[in-house]
């Protein structure tokens, strides 16, 4: 038997409220992790460029 479909339950000031402190910490936390990994990568951009000591690298390392 199929179910009826069932209104949501009105929204209150504090639940707007949460669920708006929650989208900002999580846009915050996205951008901050974004900057991150921008910084890395470009501390990382010379690194790869310097040619390895000793024998080459034949095989390359799997990045996962």
């Amino acid at each position: 038997m199929p179910k009826t479909p069932k209104s949501s339950p009105p929204k209150t000031a504090k639940s707007k409220a949460n669920r708006a402190k929650r989208r900002r910490l999580v846009l915050a936390m996205r951008i901050t992790v974004q900057k991150e990994k921008a910084d890395r990568s470009e501390r990382h951009v010379g690194i790869r460029q310097e040619p390895r000591a000793g024998k080459p690298r034949t095989r390359r390392a799997s990045r996962r």
